[in-house]
């Protein structure tokens, strides 16, 4: 079977990315913010920052996008007790070079576990659980590249590899995936489209996360709500990252959407009179700024915890903000070595309020504003300036405790919220 082929060929593919380097850069000496302590944060959609590690645990994201907590917290474990050299002895997940203990090996070498079974799936036929492994596979593989910095040689190699699995899963999967080539000054970078059928032009909403996820991650999205809803999902990552990563984050942090958007006419199945977008944390200052540039071609906008506002403009929020966000913040800006008082004067420039949108501007599109209660990063009042600047607007805030049900809450109402506006 040509399938099984080519997976033997995929092995191949992972023995070379990560053959061994002692050369490669430990992520967390990447950016080298100057002036910098650490702070803690703890938040319904980020996750917590732990003493002693440098990542922030997203624990509850991860198990409810299917890692398996048990796996999870053996990695953990095995990280802590590694004795090999750290960029900083304090910093469990710190381990310079790709070897047992280092972050990238240790969720990497978990990626290649569900790989196995996959390909033992498939050789059984059982294509469709084949499928799960892979797209399990994805995920620990997109992990493995998180926080997804700029000039980290093994995180790219697992972004590698977080992508040609999720293609693989999509192969054996009951339901169509393509990939669209979206051209956007003289590059070009790669959407995905989901579609429950083809036999009819469906709504479509286009979705990015945030500036620390890969487009694979959101197949849960597409998988438990989106689909079941008949739409097609399209997804993009935010510029800097992934397939976009040929393209600086600037203030215009919508324009890779924007230009989506105005070729999206050219998609088979995708009815372009009834899009919508979502987005989550930066993506959702993508969509809301997408729905006053494209009034005519978008039909609703959707921000879940979107970094609107107040997340960019209020000193004190980001001066609270532990080092792993500001590192992000600062590769996808370019700024390395810079001092933490210096990005934080450049951030207010993102701020859709200061950019005049926000409360300055009224749009014809319906924008729902969802957030959850206490987070850091977006306010009550960013959200209720959302629900103020558009025609028909809401702004909600949910308890962020359970955590589950917060998510699933949020998904359920942003869905039905899609449902009214798209038909």
């Amino acid at each position: 079977m040509e399938s099984i082929v080519s997976e033997q060929s995929k092995v191949n593919l992972s023995e070379k990315l990560f053959a061994p380097r002692q050369t490669s850069k430990e992520t967390s000496s990447l950016v080298k913010l100057a002036g910098f302590a650490d702070m803690p944060v703890h938040n319904a959609l980020d996750g917590d920052s732990e003493h002693g590690w440098y990542r922030i645990l997203r624990r509850p994201q991860w198990i409810w996008q299917g890692i398996d907590p048990i796996e999870m917290e053996a990695v953990f474990s095995r990280m802590a007790n590694s004795d090999a050299p750290r960029t900083r002895d304090d910093l469990l997940d710190t381990v310079i070079g790709y070897k047992p203990g280092n972050w990238v090996y240790e969720w990497s070498q978990l990626g290649g576990e569900h790989q196995k079974v996959a390909r033992y799936l498939i050789e059984q036929g059982r294509g469709e659980e084949a499928a799960n492994e892979l797209l399990n596979a994805s995920m620990h593989y997109s992990i493995a590249a998180y926080p997804h910095l700029k000039g980290d040689a093994l995180a790219a190699q697992a972004e590698v590899q977080a992508n040609q699995t999720y293609r693989d899963a999509m192969e054996y999967m009951p339901h169509q995936m393509r990939t669209i080539d979206i051209k956007y000054e003289n590059k070009t970078f790669q959407a995905f489209i989901h579609l429950p059928r083809t036999d009819k032009l469906l709504p479509t909403v286009v979705v990015s996360g945030g500036l620390d996820t890969l487009q694979s991650d959101l197949w849960r999205l597409y998988h438990k709500y989106l689909g079941p809803a008949g739409f097609a999902m399209v997804t993009l990552d935010m510029p800097s990252v992934g397939h976009s990563s040929h393209w600086s984050l600037t203030e215009d942090t919508s324009r890779l959407h924007q230009a989506l958007l105005q070729q999206i006419k050219e998609v088979p199945w995708v009815d372009h009179t009834r899009v919508a977008m979502l987005g989550f944390r930066f993506g959702g200052n993508a969509a809301i700024r997408l729905g006053f540039l494209e009034p005519t071609r978008l039909k609703a906008c959707v921000s879940v915890g979107g970094v609107l506002h107040s997340g960019l403009a209020e000193a004190k929020r980001l001066e609270s903000m532990p080092r792993m966000y500001l590192d992000m913040l600062a590769s996808r800006l370019g700024k390395h070595g810079v001092s933490k008082t210096s990005l934080i004067s450049h951030l207010s420039a993102w701020s859709l309020k200061t950019q005049g949108l926000l409360g300055r501007r009224r749009s014809e599109v319906p924008m729902l504003g969802l957030g959850l209660k206490g987070d850091p990063v977006c306010s009550e009042m960013d959200n209720q300036l959302v629900a103020m600047s558009s025609r028909g607007g809401k702004a909600v805030t949910l308890p962020a405790k359970p955590l589950h049900d917060g998510y699933h809450r949020a998904m359920v109402m942003a869905v039905d919220w899609l449902k009214e506006k798209l038909e």
